[in-house]
């Protein structure tokens, strides 16, 4: 039992990686391709009428469409949060009081490594999702990956990982 709680529940680094990583930008890049053969020639799909809707975007910016053509700087941002998310899962414990936090942060970089894909080949992300009942922007299965871990982060942040000992693995001195 104490190995099993010493080694993340039972799951390799390097298994946690596949499947929270790699397996998650497989498939987001998988359905990106699905919108584009499917959608890409201007059709759409409603799937739940006044609700939800799959239409194809190519979105050359960021979130809601800000910062158009800033490739440069998408990358650079990508690049210095994957660096950060490395850094983290690299120095936290195999504990697994901390496997919430390792499975966001490789959800966030599954996310980012799903939209940096598309902007290093196409120059733009393909969205696809649309919800029309709020009329919000099209997103994508990577923007998924990256909101919902971000905000189950927050939530950890608040109401979890509340001592300062929680991350005490990210001072430079101790590891």
């Amino acid at each position: 039992m104490d190995r099993m709680k010493q080694s993340g529940a039972g799951i390799s680094g390097k298994a946690l990686f596949v499947v929270l990583t790699v397996l998650p930008v497989m498939f987001d890049q998988w359905t990106k391709i699905l919108a584009t053969r499917t959608l890409g020639g201007g059709e759409h799909i409603v799937l739940i009428p006044g609700v939800l809707e799959l239409t194809y975007v190519e979105n050359r910016g960021a979130a809601f469409g800000i910062l158009q053509n800033a490739r440069i700087f998408f990358f650079a941002i990508t690049l210095a949060a994957l660096i950060a998310i490395f850094y983290i899962l690299h120095r936290m414990p195999e504990d697994s009081r901390y496997l919430p936090l390792r499975i966001c942060l490789h959800l966030i970089a599954a996310g980012a490594v799903g939209n940096l894909i598309d902007r290093l080949v196409l120059s733009y992300v393909r969205d696809f999702i649309y919800f029309s009942l709020i009329d919000f922007p099209v997103f994508n299965m990577a923007d998924i990956y990256i909101t919902c871990a971000t905000f189950t982060l927050l939530v950890l942040s608040l109401f979890y990982y509340r001592q300062e000992e929680d991350f005490a693995f990210l001072n430079r001195d101790k590891k």
